[in-house]
């Protein structure tokens, strides 16, 4: 049976003014479960003007009142743990351990923004002149935009909503259009939290004229987005019509450099973890494996052995690694390894979609390539997918120069036991995160973020509160 889900603006629940639908696809299966209104320009202004209502007003409350709401979303997210969790397996692919994995991840951002109420923190400063006092606070932008990717649809949302609202923003909701059921699903949270009419609303929907209307709404003031840097480059290009302010956590192209004193079980163990997690659809994921000539061979043999255990399997019964979320994905993913294999890469074992009981569906076998070059397709571009490219190096200027030279920087993964090398990596590696002998995560408190292509601003801890806040001066004369 397909549900037939509705938008929710200004605290109702509408169809798209068109009356248009989009179909949600079972990535594990094909099979469309789900519809969703396929939003216009007039459903985007409707949702800007709820916004725009209730900005005002919720901006006026107490921090500590804001809190409170996001506390009772908490709350009903926890009762209905097990129900997201499914819902993230049925629209998104990834395994019910992961997706509950998320749904307990979206509850710790929100929390951690909640909590984040008292410590909204101005400046006190001296003036230059007597009987004088100079302040600087911090105060919300008002209407607020959140465009989420479809890996993790859930947690982007917590990950956003959280510290826009208790900063004292308000927030429409743009899900990917393959995976806006979740989405759907929380906003029926939000409203049994008694959140007020147009605090947050959702809008689905597919193509530009959607995006373009959100982004280059006048009362649209902040705008933050995950995607990939194509989809960041375009919004930025609308968003400069009005000068809204970005967050922009676009793609990346991680490499996992492996020096010749490292760890290397240790290493391998979180080579494979963070490269098939998701089916491989995790921005920080490690896309290529960049090890030392002379333990490459040691290396190599065991991540073979270690990877070789890592199969397609039902997502709902935690069996193995999940579908990609989209057929494009698939599409691209296949064209990749192809390629790659065309300029002489070897293929160790995977490279094919799936088959037999996986032939339908968006499915793509656990793939490792040996004797990669870093100008192959699967290690200069960003796979997106479960594919595993492995190139030897001559030592870590070459891992560095390799890694200096593409055009994004979101994150790297270093393995060596040399102190040196871990500080000059720090000071020389052009990326937004390092995970030094460290594998795959992301703490709240922390700050996620990219240097060149893969971003601007960022999100977590303070420094993403922060960004939601601009800055008020006042000279004062008493």
């Amino acid at each position: 049976m397909v549900k037939t889900y509705k938008c929710f603006i200004g605290g109702q629940w509408v169809e798209a003014a068109g009356r248009d639908w989009i179909e949600v696809e079972n990535p594990a299966t094909g099979e469309v479960f789900a519809r969703v209104p396929d939003c216009g320009t007039e459903d985007a202004a409707r949702a800007v003007e709820a916004a725009e209502t209730a900005r005002a007003s919720w901006a006026l409350l107490p921090p500590v009142e804001r809190a409170d709401y996001l506390y009772r979303i908490c709350d009903g997210l926890r009762r209905e743990r097990d129900h997201f969790a499914k819902l993230l397996v049925l629209e998104q692919g990834k395994t019910l351990d992961e997706a509950g994995f998320e749904v307990d991840d979206t509850i710790r951002y929100m929390s951690y923004a909640a909590e984040a109420a008292r410590r909204i923190q101005g400046e006190i400063l001296p003036a230059d002149a007597p009987g004088e006092q100079l302040f600087i606070f911090r105060v919300p932008y008002g209407v607020t935009l959140g465009i989420c990717a479809y890996n993790y649809p859930l947690a982007l949302i917590g990950r956003k909503l959280g510290p826009a609202l208790v900063a004292g923003n308000v927030m429409i909701l743009k899900p990917h259009e393959a995976t806006p059921i979740t989405g759907s699903e929380f906003c029926r949270i939000v409203e049994e939290a008694g959140l007020p009419p147009g605090v947050v609303n959702l809008v689905t929907g597919t193509g530009a004229a959607l995006g373009t209307a959100l982004v280059e709404n006048p009362l649209t003031r902040m705008i933050s987005v995950t995607g990939s840097i194509r989809a960041g480059q375009a919004i930025a290009r609308s968003a400069a019509k009005n000068l809204a302010a970005l967050s922009l956590e676009l793609g990346g192209n991680a490499p996992f450099i492996v020096l010749k004193d490292a760890d290397i079980d240790a290493a391998v163990e979180a080579a494979v973890v963070a490269r098939f997690a998701n089916a491989g659809q995790v921005c920080i994921c490690n896309e290529s494996v960049l090890v030392e000539e002379s333990v490459a061979d040691e290396f190599t043999e065991k991540l073979l052995e270690r990877a070789a255990s890592v199969k397609l399997g039902d997502p709902m019964r935690n069996e193995g690694v999940g579908p990609v979320t989209t057929h494009a994905s698939v599409e691209r993913i296949d064209a990749l390894v192809k390629a790659s294999i065309a300029q002489g890469a070897e293929l160790a074992f995977g490279g094919e979609r799936g088959s037999g009981s996986f032939a339908k569906g968006h499915w793509y076998e656990p793939t490792v390539l040996l004797n990669a070059e870093a100008s192959m397709k699967t290690v200069a571009d960003e796979i997106f997918g479960p594919v595993l490219p492995i190139v030897r190096i001559g030592g870590y200027e070459e891992a560095l120069s390799i890694a200096n030279s593409r055009p994004d920087g979101l994150s790297a993964y270093l393995w060596t036991r040399d102190s040196s090398i871990f500080m000059d990596a720090v000071k020389r590696l052009e990326t937004g995160t390092i995970f030094l002998n460290k594998g795959i995560v992301g703490y709240v408190n922390g700050f996620h973020n990219g240097h060149k292509l893969s971003g601007l601003g960022g999100e977590d801890g303070t420094h993403g509160l922060e960004g939601y806040m601009q800055k008020r001066t006042v000279y004062m004369a008493y």
